[in-house]
């Protein structure tokens, strides 16, 4: 599903087989989830050729994440970029997930490493959640408190929580599950943060006790661009209940609409929401259309 016997990878600093790969069983991020990543994704854009979205701050976060949990990061951002277009173009993919991995060597002991290592890996992946609109459940799970974590690192620890709740919510029917953070307020998505729609604006939970997400950054820049006024502050669920309409956004997902939230729809039609341009947005962004090329396809 990933890769196969003709797969390239980057591997500490070499272009190798995916399948000639080797990892030390002894790994301290095998056994104690003591790693860091990052998912991007790459466009064939509309000249015909291959647009890493953001990968400069996509590096750079996988930089200060491994610098936050102490794990040894000497690896230069754009080296990892030249990469990382590379094995896209050994691997014969533009529309692409790209999964770069920095993980510890054997260690039993929770002391400091002096090495690390990195692994980028790409393959071909539709939006993460679907492209039909979600029908969602508040967890049972909370996100961790942000005193007891590195919330703002991508941490691979940090996602037992998140398999945990979207497996709860796909075993009771939903599509996904929505997190609260430590004090009841809504938090994010197993994956991606949460915009709702209000009275013509949109509004956000506020960073720190959620991830702070790139495609969540983009979306503050679409908004500031179109005039949308965007709002960040602490959500409940009873106000999250009576939004107009509400969308997830992350890498993987993209933008993707919610329908439901605890089997409670949302008052404006989808195609009538803020959420939906957004979304048309977001997709021409990362697929490079101009405004003229918007306003040829909308006439």
């Amino acid at each position: 599903m990933y890769y196969n016997n003709d797969t390239f990878i980057y591997w500490n600093g070499k272009i190798i087989k995916a399948s000639e790969a080797k990892i030390d069983l002894y790994s301290e991020t095998m056994h104690y989830g003591y790693g860091v990543f990052e998912g991007i994704r790459s466009y064939k854009i509309i000249d015909g050729g291959t647009k890493i979205f953001k990968e400069v701050e996509h590096f750079e976060r996988l930089k200060n994440s491994a610098r936050a949990l102490n794990l040894p990061y000497e690896w230069n951002s754009e080296e990892l970029i030249a990469a990382t277009y590379e094995i896209l173009k050994l691997n014969n993919i533009q529309d692409a997930y790209i999964r770069p991995l920095v993980y510890a060597p054997a260690n039993m002991s929770f002391s400091v490493n002096n090495e690390s290592f990195i692994v980028i890996e790409t393959w071909q992946m539709q939006p993460f959640l679907g492209e039909k609109l979600l029908n969602v459940m508040t967890s049972s799970f909370e996100r961790p408190n942000p005193k007891a974590f590195k919330i703002e690192a991508k941490a691979t620890g940090h996602y037992v929580n998140s398999i945990l709740a979207s497996q709860e919510a796909k075993a009771k029917g939903f599509d996904e599950a929505l997190l609260k953070d430590m004090q009841g307020y809504v938090a994010e998505a197993p994956g991606a943060n949460i915009f709702m729609e209000k009275d013509g604006a949109l509004v956000t939970p506020q960073l720190g006790n959620i991830l702070p997400g790139i495609t969540r950054a983009t979306v503050f820049e679409i908004c500031n661009e179109l005039n949308i006024p965007v709002i960040e502050k602490q959500i409940t669920l009873a106000e999250l209940h009576e939004a107009d309409s509400a969308f997830f956004c992350g890498t993987a997902a993209e933008i993707i609409g919610i329908a439901t939230l605890d089997k409670i729809p949302f008052k404006k039609d989808w195609n009538d929401s803020l959420g939906s341009i957004i979304q048309k947005e977001y997709k021409d962004l990362v697929t490079g259309k101009t405004k003229k090329e918007q306003l040829e396809a909308a006439n």
